[in-house]
């Protein structure tokens, strides 16, 4: 017997959902189908509806159906509360992209609204599960990494100003590079080395002229003792950066270049001690390779998807939580609060 299939409805077919998740996530996970779609856009809404063989719903009320198990909601940042609320009075599961709203108190009504309802919440931070992400994850658990010292995340891309772009105007967005690249950057340094207890931010409009700004740096100072960084830009050409990652610790190094992104590739490498050495007064540092780490490749948008499934079908938790979700909008409000104020702020743990 073929397993049972979660039947899934897309608000928001257009963007993300179009491009990646309807047809390398849904439409090919192993415990999944598209039964409805639905787009503020009646053309793209028609297309996408067409082209997967799903209904095309005429509005979100039609969407959420009695043929809709789970919705995942993928529309404009300003739009997430109000659908994952109205997704959780209709007693469906939801996964919503992030954030999942334009502030912490939106994210928490969304968190409190599935919780009433006794609906599932997820949140769709994808690059959690990139193959490459959860090798470096598991080396760390081991303790191969040693103590926990410095931490890196980059991602950056070109992103000029587009008449009606929503993701470049604050009361639609909610924030620019930090708000829509940012969060995926703070939730992958907190998978890897634990929550962190304060923090320090910068936002610049360097380059381009919309009201939002196109870059960000943030300094981290993780619980457990360690520090990270993370840069975050719209003002930097596509390939001029690498979109790295680093995870530093006591016994070493794990180094990764284009995995974080869309993709599902990119190269690491570990370059890792059996254990801490004495101290060497000549610091020679060897041109060392070190060690590859290259599973085979996860679409992480299936994954996602197969995942979350899974939680509906058993009755269990998503392994990204709405309240991870929650977290993470709290992580980008104390980032704002310390670049409009100048200082160091302490997050809620």
């Amino acid at each position: 017997m073929s397993e049972r299939r979660v039947a899934w409805g897309v608000a928001g077919a257009g963007g993300i959902a179009r491009r990646r998740t309807i047809p390398e996530g849904i439409v090919p996970a192993g415990n999944a189908r598209l039964a409805a779609v639905y787009d503020v856009d009646p053309e793209v809404n028609r297309q996408v509806a067409e082209r997967y063989g799903a209904r095309a719903a005429a509005s979100l009320e039609d969407l959420l159906g009695p043929d809709v198990e789970a919705v995942y909601v993928a529309s404009p940042v300003y739009a997430h509360r109000e659908q994952v609320v109205a997704c959780a009075r209709a007693g469906k599961h939801v996964l919503c992209e992030k954030p999942l709203g334009l502030t912490v108190a939106e994210a928490e009504e969304a968190v409190r609204a599935c919780r009433k309802a006794g609906v599932l919440l997820g949140t769709a931070f994808m690059m959690r599960f990139h193959a490459q992400h959860q090798a470096a994850l598991a080396l760390i658990r081991e303790g191969r990494l040693g103590k926990p010292v410095y931490a890196r995340a980059q991602l950056s891309c070109w992103y000029p100003p587009i008449e009606g772009a929503w993701r470049q105007d604050p009361e639609l967005g909610g924030g620019g590079s930090l708000m829509d690249m940012g969060g995926h950057c703070l939730d992958l340094l907190e998978m890897f080395f634990g929550r962190v207890r304060r923090l320090g931010c910068c936002t610049a409009r360097a380059v381009h002229g919309y009201a939002v700004e196109d870059g960000a740096t943030v300094l981290l100072e993780f619980a457990a003792g360690a520090l990270g960084t993370v840069d975050v830009f719209f003002s930097i050409p596509d390939e001029a950066s690498d979109n790295v990652l680093e995870l530093y610790g006591s016994r070493g190094a794990i180094l990764a270049r284009g995995t974080i992104g869309q993709g599902d590739r990119g190269f690491m490498v570990a370059r890792l001690r059996e254990e801490e050495a004495g101290y060497d007064a000549r610091q020679a540092r060897e041109a060392a390779a070190g060690m590859e780490i290259a599973p085979a490749p996860v679409n992480t948008y299936r994954a996602e998807i197969e995942a979350f499934g899974r939680a509906v079908l058993e009755g269990c938790e998503p392994p990204v939580t709405g309240e991870d979700g929650l977290r993470n909008q709290r992580l980008l409000a104390a980032c704002y609060e310390s670049a409009r104020t100048g200082r160091i702020v302490e997050v809620e743990s």
